[in-house]
């Protein structure tokens, strides 16, 4: 690839939302924002030795948003074209006027916009030729399949590559963007025969393809992960103590990150509603919100509407001391945005000290959860009901694989009792955490 792929300049991008927003202006708006952003990468896909797939993307975009003092509307378009953006802005505008007026609508306030803008080293290219991403998912799938004679069949090696750039601007005198990258390597294989075949896989994503392991660590790992589910059995109803592996548990932070996001609290369709200085957790758990980590998954000096990012203590020793809120959702609350349109970044949730090793042994007697299924999740009350996979462990040690059985309670009595929480971190989404020990579950087993 070349070292400038993109089709379109910075300076083209915010020429293209100058424009929009002028127009916009002139066809009487009282406010505007606009997003330029272009796309491409390549993704390889190699199943049984044989390459299954080739994908190129190359994706570009154009979104206006425009007010008529309390009325909004929005279009969208993939043409870059003059007349293609004009109509554009005409049709938002067509839809703000028959838009209801919402006292809450309108642009981020301007003392909030970001006037300083670090390089937070977000794109970094991966010279990949199609022969090479191939050869690398071959060896990747290779990897796996030598781990043992039982791995029997393959759901494949992907190797992608995701490189993107865009430029924000609003009428309120808001004016720039980005180029990033995202790269990552994925395995996933099937172990034994018949009625006892056990799936599993792995990955790992990165900015930065320096940082990534090699493709047969990968599939060496989705290998492992797959055999040492054979002979997985089911087990009795029981109260347990639940350790949910670094892979897994990220999707305990989700619940809450949705919970306290402007839209659920506004809409008062969260079971943590009006948690601002309340001890929902346990008192062992610290979460802060990083925005500016150096090649971080989700960092960024500003969110979707060019409000300045900061770095915020999220919960302190159990309480809760901060929200996800973006402008509007701010406003609904009687607010301020936390710059977190867009959701969360780099959220980090600080471990208690104890490797998988050490939180095995604190477990004692309990399941070890590896991978969830379904969405028994009711972000209303939250009760908690899902499908789960792992191990049975005893005195410490595991003992052999489980499947079919689900896990219930209720996401605040889990917060409650987190017990511990592992150093083996799992950076391979915006929000990081290792394993984390819950005591007193229900499983629901045989």
């Amino acid at each position: 690839m070349a070292s400038h792929p993109f089709s379109y300049t910075d300076d083209t991008l915010k020429q293209l939302v100058t424009d929009a927003l002028k127009y916009a202006r002139e066809r009487g708006a009282t406010a505007a924002d606009a997003e330029v952003s272009e796309g491409f990468g390549q993704t390889v896909t190699a199943r049984q030795g044989e390459v299954e797939t080739i994908e190129y993307n190359r994706d570009k975009g154009i979104g206006v948003s425009v007010y008529i003092g309390k009325q909004r509307g929005h279009a969208s378009s993939s043409d870059f074209t003059s007349q293609a953006v004009r109509d554009s802005v005409d049709a938002a505008l067509a839809i703000a006027r028959h838009t209801a007026i919402d006292d809450c609508a309108g642009l981020a306030d301007p003392d909030m916009l970001a006037r300083e803008f670090p390089d937070l080293d977000l794109l970094h290219p991966w010279d990949m030729p199609v022969e090479r991403a191939i050869e690398m998912a071959r060896e990747c799938e290779a990897a796996g399949f030598a781990v043992d004679k039982r791995i029997s069949n393959s759901e494949g090696a992907t190797v992608s590559t995701q490189q993107s750039h865009f430029i924000y601007g609003n009428t309120n005198g808001f004016l720039a963007g980005y180029p990033s990258s995202r790269h990552g390597i994925w395995c996933a294989l099937i172990a034994g025969k018949g009625d006892g075949m056990q799936r599993d896989d792995w990955y790992e994503t990165s900015r930065d393809p320096a940082e990534l392991p090699a493709p047969a660590v990968v599939g060496r790992k989705a290998g492992e992960r797959a055999i040492a589910r054979l002979k997985s059995r089911k087990v009795p109803t029981a109260q347990v103590p639940v350790l949910f592996e670094s892979g897994v548990s990220a999707s305990l932070m989700g619940h809450f990150v949705s919970a306290v996001s402007g839209g659920s609290l506004y809409r008062k369709s969260s079971f943590l509603l009006d948690c601002l200085g309340r001890q929902i957790f346990s008192p062992c758990v610290q979460m802060t919100d990083f925005p500016h980590i150096p090649k971080g998954i989700a960092s960024g000096a500003f969110d979707e509407e060019g409000v300045a990012t900061q770095q915020r203590d999220i919960v302190k020793d159990g309480v809760v001391q901060g929200y996800f809120l973006a402008s509007y959702s701010a406003r609904k609350l009687g607010m301020k945005s936390t710059g977190n349109a867009g959701g969360n970044h780099n959220l980090i949730l600080r471990d208690t000290g104890e490797d998988f090793a050490a939180l095995l042994k604190k477990l004692g007697t309990g399941l070890l959860v590896t991978e969830m299924m379904g969405q028994g999740v009711n972000a209303v009350t939250g009760d908690y009901s899902r499908g789960a996979a792992g191990f049975w462990v005893e005195n410490g040690e595991i003992a052999y694989p489980v499947e079919e059985i689900t896990i219930a309670g209720n996401l605040k009595d889990m917060y409650r009792h987190i017990v511990a929480i592992g150093n083996d971190v799992s950076r391979r989404s915006s929000r990081q955490c290792g394993s984390i020990l819950v005591e007193g579950m229900t499983l629901a087993g045989s």
